[in-house]
């Protein structure tokens, strides 16, 4: 199973823009998923999660400018990033917990890096 990312740009500060990443391969079940976003020369932060039954859970950073949601049919997850600032300018990498069958614990995938520039 691997993840594919996409949706990163280059957009004005006060835009908006949509990441998606979708599985593709054979999958049993995806759990939570989640973005992480790494800025140049710092380290790698959770952004926002979700779980199967869609809780969510946003950094306080993220918190009301970005929403995550998932269609677990089509096993693909959303962040609609809105009000975006110079900061939050990073590369955003996608994880899930991947369950390969009922008794399994979860696996954690990760896709490739999108790189979204938020310019002033």
């Amino acid at each position: 199973v691997q993840l594919q990312a996409s949706g990163g740009g280059l957009v004005q500060a006060g835009g908006s823009l949509r990441l998606s990443c979708a599985a593709s391969g054979t999958v049993f079940r995806i759990n939570t998923v989640g973005w992480y976003r790494q800025a140049p020369g710092k380290q790698h932060d959770l952004i926002a999660h979700i779980t199967r039954d869609g809780s969510t859970w946003y950094h306080d950073s993220v918190n009301g400018r970005f929403t995550i949601s998932r269609d677990n049919a089509k096993n693909t997850v959303w962040l609609q990033m809105n009000s975006l600032k110079p900061e939050d300018t990073a590369v955003y990498y996608c994880y899930a917990d991947e369950q390969k069958s009922p008794d399994s614990t979860n696996s954690p995938l990760w896709g490739q890096g999108t790189l979204v520039t938020v310019s002033s």
